[in-house]
C-alpha cells in the first residue's frame, strides 16, 4: 500500500491490534512457544491462544491451541517434549494447569483447584511441577455453592491487618499461598508448606532435590511488606532453611549450573529508598557466612523492565547464569530502551548482547546458550519475537503479527532530542509530528507525562500518541527527573519534594518544544496518568500556559491517599515523607495538587476508573469537585469496574471511549 493510500490511526484500532503476552524458547533450541491475545468485539472479551514457531525461522508460526478462552504462562519441560500452561478453558473463569505434547494432541488438565496458582516451575527431570497456590477463601466458596448466598452477596468484611486491598485482587484474601509439588506420573499433589505465611516463586535446584522459594516470614509482615527472604525446602517435604542474602527487597532467583550459587534481583536499601536502581546479587549455597555480592555495584543501571507503553508492556527477565556458570545475563532499562547485558563473573564487566535502543522483554535462552529468544518493540512496531544466534550475531525475526495493520496506517514522524534542563541536567524526549506535517504551518500540541514515577517513556509503540497526532496535534513526551533509566541521582531528585525538580524539567522541555517554529504557543495542552496525572494537576496549578488539561487516574491529595490506596501507608516511602500525615500534615499538603486548586485556570477533564485501587476514585472526585467550586471549566468521566490499568489493559470499548473523551476535550480548547 502506497503512503497516499494509508489511513490515519483510529481509536477502535485497539480491536484490530493483537499482542504477544509471553514467550519462551525450548531448552533444545528448536522452537519458541508464545501466547497471542485478541479481542472479540461482540463480547468485549480478550482471548489468548498458544502459537509455535521454529527457532530458526524456517517456517511461519502455527496456532497451537484453539478456542475462545485464555491459554497463557506457557513453559517448556526441560526435555523439550511438553509444554505446561495455564488456562480457563474448562469454565471460562478458573485457571487450571494443563500440559500438551510438542507433537500436538489434546491438552490434558493436571490440576482441579479452586483458587489461584501464582507461579509454577518444572523439575529438572520433567517429571514434576512445583507451584504456589492460594485457596479461595471459605466464605467465597460458600457463596459459589449456595445460589441464595451468591444472590445476597457479601455480608461483612472483618479486617484485622493493615493490608486491606490490592490492585487486580480486590480485598486482601484470608488464605495464604503455599507450595505444592505435582507428580505427573501419579497425579499426586503434595503440599510442602502451611501456616500463616505465604510462599511463592518456586525454583528447583539443578539436582531436583530441593526447591527454593520466596517468603516474608516477618511477624509484622504487613508493616514490612518488602522484607521477604529466600528459603529452601526438600522437594519431598521437610524443614525449610533460610538462605543468607542481603537485607532488602529481593525476587527472581535462579541457580548456577552446579547449584552452589543463586543470582537474583534486589534493592540495596530499605525502607524509604524507592528511587534506587534494581541491581543484581549473587549469593552462595549452602550458606557459608559469605555475604551476597552486588555484581552491578559499579554500574548506575536499573536492572529491570520499566519502559511503559499502551499496547505491549513486555515482561522483563530474572537474571540468570550462563550455562558454564561464569557469566550472568540481565536486562537493563536505560535511556528509553533496554539492553540485554552479559556480566563477567570475575571482572564485573557488562557486555551488551542486544543493544539497539529498542524495548526488550520475554527473554529466554536455550540450554546451550547458543540462541536467545526475545520480544522487540519499537516506535513503529508494537512488537514481535526475534531470535539471536550468539555465535554468528545474526538476528532472525520469527513473527510479524502487525504487518497488515502497519501497512494500513500512517503514524507521522518522531524526532529524538537531548536538551539541558534548568539545573544543567540532561533531559531526554521525543517530538511526534502529524502525518502530512508541514513545517511552514503552526500546530496545536499536547505534552504527555508518564506515570510511575519510577518508569520511563521510550522507543515503544504508543497508540494513544499516534491517535492524537492523526488528529493534527504535535505530541511530545520526555523523561523528567524522578523516573528510572537515567541513574539514581536522576530518580532521587524528587524524593520528599515532588512537583519541584520534575516541574522544572517539564517547564524546560515545554520551552524547548514551544521554541519550534511550527508550534503555536497559544494552543498547548497537557495530560498524564497516575504520577503523570499528579504532575499535570501540579503543573496547571503553577502556570497558565496550557490551554487545556486532562488528568487521568490521578493522585490529588497525599493526605487522603495515605491509607486508601492499595499502597496503604507505604506511600510515605514512595514520596519520602517523614511519618504519617498526622505527624507531618504540612509536608503532605504542600506536595498535594489539591493545595494548588485555587490557582488553576486551565479547563480540565478528569478521567478515572471506578475500580482503581492504586489511586482511588476519591482522588479524582475531590479534585473535580474542587475545580467546580473554584469556577474552573471541568468535567469528569468515570469508567465503572475498571482498574488503574484501563489505558493499557481495560475493556476495549472503555479504552476507545476514554480516547474519544480526550480528543473531544482537546479539540474543544486547542482547535
Amino acid at each position: 500500500m502506497s503512503d497516499s493510500e494509508k489511513r490515519a490511526v483510529a481509536a477502535d484500532d485497539l480491536y484490530q491490534i493483537q499482542t504477544i503476552t509471553g514467550a519462551q524458547i525450548s531448552p533444545d533450541g528448536s522452537h519458541v512457544i508464545y501466547s497471542q491475545q485478541r479481542v472479540d468485539r461482540k463480547t468485549e472479551k480478550k482471548y489468548t491462544n498458544l502459537w509455535l514457531v521454529p527457532a530458526d525461522g524456517s517456517s511461519a508460526p502455527k496456532q497451537f491451541t484453539y478456542g475462545d478462552h485464555v491459554d497463557t504462562a506457557a513453559k517448556w519441560s526441560p526435555d523439550s517434549l511438553s509444554i505446561a500452561f495455564m488456562s480457563n478453558r474448562k469454565d471460562g473463569k478458573q485457571m487450571q494447569l494443563y500440559i500438551i505434547a510438542l507433537m500436538g494432541g489434546e491438552a490434558r488438565p493436571v490440576s482441579n483447584l479452586k483458587g489461584s496458582i501464582l507461579g509454577y516451575a518444572w523439575s529438572p527431570d520433567s517429571g514434576k511441577i512445583a507451584y504456589s497456590f492460594r485457596k479461595k477463601d471459605a466464605d467465597a466458596l460458600e457463596r459459589e455453592e449456595d445460589p441464595q448466598k451468591q444472590k445476597l452477596g457479601v455480608v461483612e468484611r472483618h479486617i484485622t491487618e493493615i493490608k486491606v486491598r490490592q490492585e487486580d485482587m480486590g480485598y486482601w484474601p484470608k488464605e495464604e499461598a503455599h507450595l505444592y509439588v505435582l507428580d505427573l506420573a501419579s497425579g499426586e499433589h503434595t503440599q510442602l508448606t502451611d501456616g500463616e505465611y505465604s510462599e511463592g516463586g518456586p525454583v528447583w535446584t539443578p539436582d531436583g532435590e530441593t526447591i527454593l522459594f520466596n517468603s516474608n516470614r516477618n511477624p509484622d509482615r504487613f508493616m514490612q511488606p518488602m522484607m521477604s527472604e529466600f528459603y529452601t525446602i526438600p522437594a519431598a517435604g521437610g524443614e525449610m532453611t533460610k538462605v543468607d542474602t542481603h537485607g532488602g527487597p529481593k525476587s527472581g532467583a535462579s541457580f548456577s549450573p552446579d547449584g552452589e550459587h543463586i543470582v537474583y534481583s534486589g534493592m540495596r536499601l530499605y525502607p524509604g529508598h524507592w528511587y534506587q536502581n534494581t541491581v543484581v546479587f549473587v549469593a552462595p549455597l549452602p550458606n557459608d557466612g559469605t555475604e551476597a555480592v552486588n555484581i552491578a555495584a559499579d554500574m548506575d543501571y536499573d536492572f529491570s523492565q520499566c519502559t511503559g507503553g499502551d499496547i505491549t508492556n513486555p515482561v522483563g527477565m530474572s537474571p540468570q547464569f550462563s550455562n558454564d556458570g561464569h557469566d550472568i545475563y540481565a536486562l537493563t532499562s536505560r535511556h528509553g530502551g533496554n539492553q540485554l547485558m552479559r556480566i563477567d563473573g570475575e571482572s564485573g564487566e557488562a557486555i551488551p548482547v542486544i543493544d539497539d535502543g529498542s524495548v526488550l522483554g520475554m527473554i529466554s535462552l536455550d540450554d546451550a546458550n547458543d540462541l536467545i529468544a526475545f520480544f522487540r518493540g519499537t516506535q513503529t512496531d508494537p512488537g514481535n519475537l526475534w531470535v539471536k544466534d550468539q555465535y554468528t550475531g545474526e538476528e532472525t525475526q520469527l513473527t510479524d503479527i502487525h504487518a497488515d495493520y502497519l501497512a494500513e496506517i500512517e503514524i507521522g514522524t518522531i524526532e529524538e532530542h537531548w536538551i539541558k534542563g534548568a539545573d544543567d541536567n540532561d533531559l531526554h524526549g521525543w517530538i511526534l509530528t502529524p502525518p502530512d506535517f508541514d513545517a511552514s504551518k503552526t500546530y496545536p500540541s499536547i505534552l504527555c507525562i508518564h506515570g510511575g514515577p519510577q518508569t520511563q517513556y521510550g522507543r515503544t509503540f504508543f497508540h494513544e500518541f499516534y491517535l492524537m497526532a492523526a488528529q493534527g496535534y504535535v505530541v511530545h513526551f520526555h523523561n523528567p527527573r524522578g523516573g528510572q533509566g537515567y541513574g539514581e541521582e536522576h530518580a532521587k531528585a524528587i524524593l520528599s519534594d515532588w512537583g519541584v525538580n520534575d516541574y522544572a524539567d517539564v517547564m524546560a522541555w515545554t520551552d524547548f518544544v514551544a521554541s519550534k517554529p511550527y508550534i503555536d504557543p497559544d494552543r498547548m495542552g497537557i495530560t498524564g496518568g497516575s504520577y503523570g496525572g499528579y504532575m499535570t494537576s501540579t503543573t496547571i496549578g503553577k502556570t497558565h500556559r496550557y490551554k487545556a488539561a486532562i488528568v487521568l487516574r490521578m493522585l490529588s491529595n497525599w493526605v487522603s491517599f495515605h491509607g486508601t490506596s492499595d499502597m496503604n501507608w507505604m506511600s510515605r516511602y514512595l514520596a519520602g515523607f517523614d511519618g504519617g500525615p498526622w505527624e507531618n500534615l504540612e509536608h503532605y499538603w504542600r506536595m498535594s495538587p489539591m493545595s494548588l486548586v485555587g490557582e488553576v485556570k486551565t479547563p480540565t477533564l478528569v478521567l478515572h476508573s471506578g475500580g482503581d485501587l492504586r489511586t482511588p476514585l476519591e482522588q479524582g472526585e475531590q479534585y473535580f469537585v474542587a475545580l467546580k467550586q473554584a469556577g474552573v471549566e471541568t468535567e469528569m468521566v468515570i469508567f465503572p469496574e475498571e482498574n488503574h490499568g484501563l489505558s493499557r489493559g481495560g475493556r476495549t470499548d472503555r479504552r476507545v471511549a476514554r480516547l474519544g473523551h480526550m480528543l473531544r476535550w482537546f479539540d474543544k480548547y486547542l482547535k
